[in-house]
């Protein structure tokens, strides 16, 4: 029974009405039996009964539609409950009688009353329950819809082609996305990828197996090792598991579409290793105890020391993965520390037996891989549904397990205790620390400090005598917008006599608006006007104070004042040296002793019910993290890995922590011939069976590449005879030359694509694959394509490519147009974004964005691909004349020495934040130097001149203090040490802080530099550093602004435009938070 059905069995009637009632209203169908027999078939889900009852409705016959809404549900007596009562609540509103149309809404009425009467749920709560469903099915729709578009095969098997020695992924063959993430965690542990593939079948598996088990994991082990052979050796991008997936789902007893929980595959996959390894291990050794290589790998134990109803006990226990809960902790610590730790325990300290009940977990052998399952799933009872934990939990790259095993039990428990105290302690300054932050009684509160500053100013501020209500009338209109009205006219004051009433009439009212105009005052309005009227006080102030009493009391305000200030600060350092010591705990080196290295993260991207797993692993040959996402494997970064797996920052999160024994390094070793002494890899790391299987797999592939190739060959010709019969009947129809094709694409090439014209697309616009560099930007032009096609009518390729290129503009003009912060420049993210901002001509533009949609990668589907097509045809048609080609790659010049330019500045930013002078300050010269010559064209060709001669010359001065110091040590490897900097740092870029003389900061800057060795004249000193010092002066005391020799460009790497973009941001949010006011731009 499912917990569905458990939950539908607790629901009361008056539920099981509600859930009736919406089934009928979002089907229609009123059988009571029926709709009862759909939500049983469900298990009470409404999304699947609505699909039930859709796929039985749909089996009935089709009527003509012409007699199907007046007869289908009269005739039919099972959807009438009572047929006369039926027929008398038909009513027809075809006519024109409108009482048939106040029936009709008065029926609907009483309808909506009686099913408020019967479920308590109004009309519109249906409603939205109807929207909710409706909803619901849509998405489930959508997904088994774009289900085979992501993941059918590219015709091309050149798309399908393993780059060099890229890692191969996994094919998602129906939801087994988590299937490809735990396969891929384990294949990189290369001891286990070892074990597997050097697995030999057992000597009687050619016989009958002998029970269900044997049966079962066997195959599978064929099937697996099968599978790691294609992962080292293929040629192929990704292979597909099928084979071995098959297997997998009798075990779970579910249906193709439903995706696995990543735990539960994990647990049954290890079983089934381990019952394989233990065959072959008991026929190995007859009479021997086996070992069974997976559990020696995967499995650990631990200590239950505990209290039973006041008796102790100890049990010793075996373990896989370990669970944890996520809920209502912050990191990974904290969870070890809840799960280590149950029920109360104060007895096991204690000498007192008391009647406590509680157990302590103590680790006494630590697997090798230690896995952590974190529990990110719960059952709400109150919605009857399992659902997500999204909370943000934290987790380190290295982990020391030394305050968990069970011979650091006593240090521990003391540790424990002690921060145990100290929390106590810091429970107390916090509160105390409220009280000054939070201050007063009522539901309002303040800092107290600022509520002594606001009585201090209150005192001191300019007397009013009167009362604040005196000089307002209570006469005045509501709302005021006037001030108050002229007194009633006297007797003398009242107008001639012979004007005739009427003239007297008007003549009154016109003085009266007229007064009325001349003493209309201006309100202020605090939204949106920002001068306070100046005959109005600023605040309230006191009617009476003398200078005795408010010298006294601003004497009290401001001690008290600078008392409180100093409490508060007082408590904050307290509280921040508390969480110190608190963190810095374990952190001795007798508590780092089981160091375990993060080795894989598997995440799930989604809700309980659906989402989505991929995997980041380790590489640590290379020192890079991987992202495993089936097909696709792309080099990823730490940076990433925290983003999309501590959670709390949307709905992806880390499900399972894989960490591996830091001190075992053969867990990941490469093999190594034992003869030769050179490493394996390729098929070489392959037993003689498994070598062949791969073998030939690579050459079936490679024939289906050949097979392509003589494809497109026969293509090209027969395309190239269609061109030419064209252009023959073309020529013999017109008298003079003419272009037949000047609207078709150009002869396809061995892709089977339009050629393009000889221009290459700028590197930063080039994408030879789906997982490169500008990855984003075929999303970029994917989803501008998609909301083109939502939002057009015409489905013409040309006319979608019109509106999915204004899509674009239009997005990359919103961000051109933003006014960003320094950390994020959209000029780094577009081209577009950068000729936009230095008004290039519009031609430039147009083209730059027809090369993007004419990206030969820009998706699998056949409506990016003509999309694509149809940009490369008019990039084809664009004449000499029509766009300057040299004006065209003039501008995407600049752009390219733009992002140049802000390499430079950005690597000497990090190396300077880290300190690391010497190598920042070439980073920073190059950076100021190609910058100037950027800015001379337009502001905005470059970036900020002032912050990037303000960290070149803060670098130099760094270097020279440097430098300084090790001169004043008096040791000659030190005081060469020093001089060599100045003169092959320092001295060599004086010049270029000279050279401006506008610069004022860097006049001053290059004296303070001179000054500081200047002071060393007349001190007492060696000799031998009198010398170097009166050698070395005139070099930096020289005046010319000739740069006689200086050091080569450094060499940049290759970014991604994501990663120099979120490289850039995070350096320029360090130095906003670094720098003074005085420095900033």
């Amino acid at each position: 029974m499912t917990v569905e059905q458990n939950v539908l069995q607790q629901h009361s009637q008056k539920h099981q009405q509600t859930l009736l009632n919406q089934l009928r209203e979002v089907t229609g169908t009123t059988d009571v039996q029926l709709l009862q027999q759909a939500l049983q078939a469900s298990n009470g889900d409404l999304a699947e009964a609505v699909a039930f009852l859709t796929e039985k409705n749909a089996k009935v016959p089709q009527q003509d539609e012409a007699t199907y809404y007046q007869t289908a549900q009269i005739t039919n007596d099972r959807y009438i409950s009572v047929g006369s009562q039926a027929d008398t609540n038909v009513i027809d509103l075809t006519g024109d009688d409108k009482d048939d149309l106040q029936r009709a809404i008065a029926l609907s009425l009483e309808e909506s009353n009686r099913a408020f009467r019967e479920t308590g749920i109004t009309d519109e709560e249906q409603a939205i329950s109807r929207v909710l469903e409706a909803s619901i099915a849509e998405n489930k729709a959508s997904l088994k819809r774009t289900h085979t578009e992501v993941w059918s095969d590219s015709p091309n098997p050149y798309d399908r082609k393993r780059q060099d020695n890229c890692p191969v992924g996994l094919k998602n063959v129906g939801n087994t996305c988590w299937f490809s993430a735990v396969i891929q965690s384990l294949f990189n542990l290369l001891e286990f990828q070892r074990l597997v593939l050097h697995y030999s079948p057992p000597a009687r598996m050619q016989d009958l197996p002998r029970n269900q088990k044997e049966h079962r994991n066997l195959p599978f082990m064929q099937e697996l090792r099968r599978l790691f052979s294609l992962l080292v050796g293929s040629k192929r991008k990704y292979v597909d598991p099928s084979r071995a997936v098959e297997i997998l789902k009798d075990a779970f007893k579910s249906s193709e579409s439903q995706q696995q929980d990543v735990s539960e595959f994990t647990h049954k996959l290890l079983d089934w290793l381990e019952d394989a390894f233990q065959i072959k291990a008991e026929e190995d050794r007859e009479g021997e105890k086996p070992k069974n290589p997976m559990v020696e790998l995967f499995y650990g134990r631990f200590l239950a020391v505990g209290v039973l109803e006041g008796k102790k006990f100890e049990n010793t226990e075996m373990f896989g993965q370990y669970p944890l809960q996520v809920n209502g902790f912050k990191d990974l610590h904290e969870c070890l520390e809840a799960a280590m730790i149950e029920g109360e325990i104060e007895s096991l300290h204690s000498a007192e037996n008391s009647a406590k009940s509680g157990q302590e977990h103590w680790f006494t052998e630590l697997p090798p891989v230690l896995t952590f399952e974190l529990s990110r799933f719960e059952f709400n009872q109150a919605l009857g549904r399992p659902e997500k934990i999204h909370n943000k939990l934290e987790f380190p790259s290295m982990l020391y397990m030394d305050r968990y095993m069970d011979r650091n039990r006593d240090i521990t428990r003391i540790k424990r205790e002690e921060i145990r105290r100290l929390k106590e302690h810091l429970t107390v300054l916090q509160q105390r620390l409220e009280r000054y932050l939070s201050y007063g009684s009522g539901p309002k509160r303040f800092p107290l400090a600022d509520v002594l500053q606001y009585a201090m100013e209150f005192a001191s501020s300019k007397p009013v005598c009167t009362s604040p209500v005196e000089d307002i009338d209570t006469t005045a209109p509501p709302g005021g917008m006037t001030a108050q009205l002229p007194p009633p006219a006297s007797a003398g004051d009242q107008p001639d006599a012979s004007v005739s009433p009427e003239g007297s009439s008007s003549g009154l009212q016109a003085q009266q608006q007229q007064q009325q105009q001349q003493q209309r005052v201006s309100i202020h309005k605090p939204f949106t006007q920002s001068r306070v009227p100046p005959d109005l006080p600023m605040h309230p102030a006191p009617r009476n104070i003398t200078d005795e009493e408010l010298r006294v009391l601003e004497g009290c305000l401001h001690r008290w004042r600078s008392e409180v200030e100093n409490d508060t600060r007082d408590l904050q350092a307290s509280i921040s040296r508390i969480h110190r010591t608190i963190e810095l705990m374990y952190s001795d080196k007798s508590m780092m002793q089981v160091p375990y290295r993060l080795h894989a993260v598997l995440v799930h991207e989604g809700q309980a019910n659906a989402g989505h797993y991929w995997a980041y692993i380790y590489d640590p040959h290379h020192r890079q993290w991987m992202k495993y996402n089936d097909i696709s494997v792309t080099k990823s970064s730490w940076e990433e890995l925290v983003r999309d797996s501590f959670g709390g920052y949307r709905n992806a999160s880390a499900y399972c922590l894989m960490y591996i024994d830091d001190k075992k390094p053969f867990l990941i070793e490469e093999e190594f011939d034992k003869e030769t002494g050179q490493m394996l890899s390729g098929l070489d790391k392959l037993p003689p069976d498994l070598k062949e299987y791969v073998e030939g797999d690579n050459k079936l592939f490679e024939r289906e590449m050949e097979e392509w190739d003589a494809l497109q060959v026969r293509k090209l010709q027969q395309e190239k005879l269609a061109l030419a019969a064209a252009a023959a009947a073309a020529a013999t129809a017109a008298s003079v030359a003419a272009q037949p094709m000047s609207t078709e694409p150009c002869p396809p090439d061995n892709t089977g694509e339009p050629s393009l014209s000889p221009q290459h697309d700028p590197e930063y616009m080039e994408q030879q694959s789906p997982t490169g560099d500008s990855k984003h930007l075929q999303e970029d032009t994917q989803r501008a394509i998609s909301k083109a096609a939502a939002e057009h009518d015409e489905k013409s390729p040309e006319a979608l490519l019109n509106t999915a290129m204004k899509v674009e503009y239009t997005r990359l003009l919103r961000f051109a147009q933003e006014d960003t912060p320094p950390e994020r420049d959209y000029r780094l993210q577009h081209v577009i974004v950068y000729f936009i901002h230095n008004q290039a001509p519009k031609k430039i533009l147009e083209r730059t964005l027809l090369m993007q949609f004419a990206d030969r990668n820009l998706g699998f589907d056949e409506r990016c691909k003509s999309i694509m097509k149809v940009a490369r045809a008019k990039l084809e048609l664009i004449k000499p004349d029509e766009v300057n080609m040299e004006e065209y790659e003039m501008w995407h010049q600049d752009y390219r020495n733009f992002r140049e330019t802000t390499v430079f500045l950005l690597i000497g930013l990090e190396l300077f934040l880290k300190k690391s002078y010497v190598e920042a300050l070439m980073y920073l010269i190059y950076a100021y130097q190609y910058n100037k010559e950027l800015l001379v064209k337009g502001p905005y060709r470059g970036h900020d001149e002032e912050l990037i001669a303000h960290y070149r010359r803060e670098c130099l001065l760094k270097l020279n203090e440097h430098a300084a110091a090790l001169f004043e040590t008096g040791e000659e490897t030190e005081v060469n040490a020093g001089l060599s900097i100045m003169n092959e740092l320092v001295v060599a870029c004086i010049p270029l802080l000279l050279v401006d003389e506008m610069e004022e900061k860097d006049m001053v800057a290059v004296e303070d530099m001179r000054n500081r060795w200047c002071s060393y004249l007349g001190q007492e000193m060696e000799p031998n550093l009198q010398e170097k010092l009166t050698d070395f002066l005139p070099k930096l005391l020289d005046c010319s602004t000739e740069i006689k020799s200086f050091h080569d460009a450094p060499k940049l790497p290759a970014y991604s435009t994501l990663e120099l973009c979120e490289r850039y941001g995070r350096v320029m949010t360090s130095l906003t938070l670094s720098r003074t006011p005085a420095d900033g731009r």
